[in-house]
């Protein structure tokens, strides 16, 4: 199958209507918002036109968007969550809110690692919670110290607090492996921390690397993960998401309002049902061309940008660069957005570690890609 990747082209791209293509005026490059820029797997297509032809456009069927789930999860990771314990949410974020609302008392202290991706503040802040950083290691990993010390902030006034996670993380593509998982449940669990995990780049993890879902884990038993196929098939306008049960929080999900689950989309849960059963070959091409732009980003950073700081992203279609070296101030991206005629995501919005630094999308074409650097190295 051909590369997504290499699909619609320049032209074509700026015709969308989509807050990417719209936000900024049309001279500049937009690689910042993550949405890619691929045509949707055919099945998907199919299966929402067939949709509209039949008329079939009222109130979502969530049994069918779990099942979908459960077969694509026992197919890529060996493990095939219960559908029966699952419930429908409109999308990850709003179901991360619906979450907390079940395991953490009104107000009580949200840890999150950062960097990590802005609506995790915005969301949980708007819903009255206290942000606790637990930043990310040197290495870009989870740190076991900085996450004890936050659960012990988090849980300093007695109330029931929460743990955030993003897993695969947004920005830096991390993908936490089951030893680190394990570890950071387990001191959850013995500081009395509730675990809620954004897992909506599960698909998108690039070999040698394996996704690992939270609720799959031992340890994440009393864990709840969100996951969607929104990312992986470009589906964000197709609203809808799963929230899924490790065992012992079966009972929890179960509190769930019935109302929440009329906010997901009809027209998405179709075309998610249809990405998890029949889009594996499409996802497995735009994997390969993923797995071709993360490292010709590489390439071109070491040879025109050699002073930007990359680490090559074990998942996730999203880089984080290190601007520091090239002082361009808090926040890069609006230097480069006026001076190279390029957009990436500001950094200091993504918390601790943030300034400095942006984020960039390569879910799109190389030559968009090679476009972009070499903007950037122009303008510096």
């Amino acid at each position: 199958m051909d590369n997504p990747l290499v699909g619609p082209g320049l032209e074509r791209l700026r015709e969308r209507r989509s807050v990417k293509w719209r936000l900024y005026d049309p001279d500049i490059l937009p690689l910042w918002v993550a949405e890619m820029d691929v045509v949707p797997a055919e099945p998907i297509q199919q299966a929402v036109a067939d949709a509209m032809t039949r008329g079939d456009t009222g109130y979502p069927w969530a049994a069918d968007y779990a099942e979908a789930l459960s077969t694509f999860a026992a197919k890529r990771w060996g493990w095939e969550p219960d559908p029966a314990t699952m419930e429908i949410v409109p999308d990850v974020m709003l179901g991360v809110v619906e979450v907390l609302k079940l395991v953490a008392d009104p107000g009580a202290a949200v840890v999150v690692n950062s960097p990590v991706y802005p609506p995790f503040f915005q969301f949980v802040s708007h819903l009255g919670h206290r942000v606790v950083e637990a930043p990310l290691g040197e290495d870009g990993r989870l740190d076991l110290a900085a996450l004890e010390r936050a659960f012990a902030d988090a849980t300093s006034d007695g109330a029931r607090a929460a743990y955030l996670l993003c897993n695969p993380q947004n920005p830096t593509g991390a993908v936490h492996t089951p030893e680190e998982l394990t570890a950071a449940l387990g001191l959850a669990h013995s500081s009395g921390v509730r675990v809620v995990a954004d897992e909506i780049h599960a698909p998108v993890v690039h070999a040698p690397a394996t996704f690992t879902s939270v609720a799959s884990l031992p340890a994440g038993s009393r864990a709840i993960a969100l996951m969607s196929a929104s990312k992986a098939f470009n589906l964000a306008g197709l609203k809808a998401a799963m929230a899924v049960p490790g065992p012992e929080a079966v009972a929890d999900l179960a509190r769930m309002p019935e109302e929440v689950s009329h906010g997901a989309s009809h027209l998405g849960v179709i075309a998610h049902r249809a990405a998890y059963l029949d889009g594996g070959p499409w996802l497995d091409a735009l994997l390969a061309g993923l797995d071709s732009n993360r490292q010709l980003l590489g390439t071109l950073l070491a040879e025109q940008l050699p002073e930007v700081g990359y680490r090559v992203p074990d998942g996730t279609f999203l880089a984080w660069l290190d601007f520091t070296a090239l002082d361009l101030g808090d926040d890069p991206a609006a230097v480069l957005r006026e001076r190279a005629r390029v957009a990436l995501h500001p950094g200091p919005g993504f918390g601790q570690g943030g300034k400095g630094h942006a984020r960039l999308n390569f879910g799109t074409s190389p030559d968009i890609v090679r476009e972009a650097v070499g903007r950037i190295a122009a303008a510096l």
